[in-house]
């Protein structure tokens, strides 16, 4: 009678780390990372060591010094007594409005261009061409330069709307002043506020945070997601009934009705720049330096961004345009329904790249006076304080964090429109 065993198991020896490939990858992994570790520790404490021999020791102490310098354009509360912790905060909120403004604009324009490149007609398609070639083959520097010029040398002066017989006016019904300084627009003011929210005390962090904004941005989710509630009932009909029911007024209603009586509870109204001295006083400032920056990164990336959509749409196939036109559907309703959608999948990884492109290249502000976290942390701070390392670190620790988290949204967008397979 035969009796059947199971065979011994195989002892764990050392060397099977390096020739079993059940463990080697592992083993390879490891070995990478320590001697990575042991690198990065080497190269730290090095220079931990030759900072401490020069009398000037890894110290973060100054953010608690006065910065004793001004910044022109800021979001938040700030004077030259301020910390220099609060003047790299006031960068770093410069530098994000740049981006967030650049992304919008340069997404509007490039989408817009990239179409049009694509147009039947001769003329639009080669002046678009030539815009796409223009911008794509000039340094973005000398983009912000020039329009930085342009804003000085062709703008009037305030002095310009001053006497009886100005030789400059204000736009749209005297409420918009453009100048050589920057642009004065209205602001909206509430005369029967809910007041703020003071957050960090006295700190350097310090920040309100206004309720009249926070209620308005609560009542436009609210409306935005009754509009997609009602968008969803209205394709759930069309699914059943083969007929959609026009919901473009319940949707506009949504969406202004509820925010107009916000806004006329909260007594809202505008604010309108006037000449007062030798400048305008009132509204809402924004400098020569802003808009030269915001406008020439802008018209810069959306070239590329046009490059990019026009690939997109490249990439569906023609059938897709045949058999919308089959259809009845207009060339303009085929482009935003059918062709559009289906491009995103290709144009959207690209474009993240350029986000991040854009975002990186608004240090450039400092070249025409632009105080974003480049100037104050990694300029003025820096200058002012010898510490080098730091400032540094930290400014490249800044674009890391708002790079990665473009990424991340955009990924996360990118995710939510990508072809579901089945």
């Amino acid at each position: 009678m035969t009796t059947l065993t199971d065979p011994p198991k195989e002892q764990f020896r050392l060397s099977m780390l390096l020739y079993d490939t059940r463990y080697r990858s592992a083993t390879i992994q490891v070995i990478a990372m320590l001697c990575f570790m042991l690198l990065a520790a080497w190269l730290i404490n090095n220079t931990a060591q030759n900072l401490a021999a020069l009398g000037k020791p890894i110290d973060f102490g100054f953010f608690s010094e006065p910065a004793s310098y001004d910044i022109n354009q800021r979001l938040l509360e700030y004077t030259s007594r301020d910390t220099h912790l609060r003047a790299a905060l006031m960068g770093l909120l410069n530098t994000l409005v740049v981006a967030v403004l650049g992304c919008i604009t340069a997404t509007i324009i490039g989408v817009f261009v990239g179409v049009l490149r694509l147009s039947s007609n001769w003329l639009v398609a080669r002046i678009m061409t030539v815009y796409v070639e223009m911008f794509r083959n000039v340094p973005v520097l000398l983009w912000i330069v020039l329009a930085m010029a342009i804003m000085i040398e062709s703008l009037p002066a305030p002095r310009a709307f001053r006497g009886e017989d100005p030789t400059a006016t204000m736009k749209l019904f005297d409420s918009v002043a453009i100048t050589n300084r920057g642009v004065y627009v209205p602001e909206f003011l509430f005369s029967r506020s809910l007041g703020n929210i003071h957050l960090f005390g006295d700190s350097s962090l310090r920040f309100d945070i206004s309720l009249d904004l926070m209620a308005v941005l609560v009542v436009l989710a609210l409306s935005i997601f009754a509009m997609r509630k009602v968008a969803a009932k209205a394709a759930a009909t069309q699914e059943a009934t083969g007929d959609r029911p026009k919901i473009w007024y319940i949707q506009l209603g949504l969406l202004f009705v509820p925010m107009a009586i916000l806004l006329t509870v909260l007594g809202c109204h505008f604010g309108y720049p006037e000449l007062k001295g030798f400048n305008f006083k009132g509204g809402t400032y924004m400098r020569n330096s802003l808009i030269a920056l915001w406008l020439a990164l802008s018209l810069y990336t959306a070239a590329f961004i046009a490059e990019i959509v026009r690939a997109g749409i490249l990439a569906i196939s023609k059938g897709q345009t045949e058999a919308a036109s089959a259809l009845g559907i207009r060339p303009g309703k085929t482009m935003r329904l059918v062709i559009l959608p289906q491009a995103l999948r290709v144009i959207i990884p690209p474009m993240i790249s350029n986000y991040l492109n854009l975002t990186k290249n608004s240090s450039l502000a400092i070249a025409v006076g632009y105080m974003d976290i480049t100037g104050t942390m990694g300029g003025i701070t820096m200058n002012q304080t010898g510490r080098e390392l730091e400032c540094v670190l930290l400014l490249m620790l800044a674009y890391l964090i708002i790079s990665l988290s473009i990424s991340a949204v955009m990924n996360w967008y990118n995710n939510s429109v990508k072809l579901v397979e089945r």
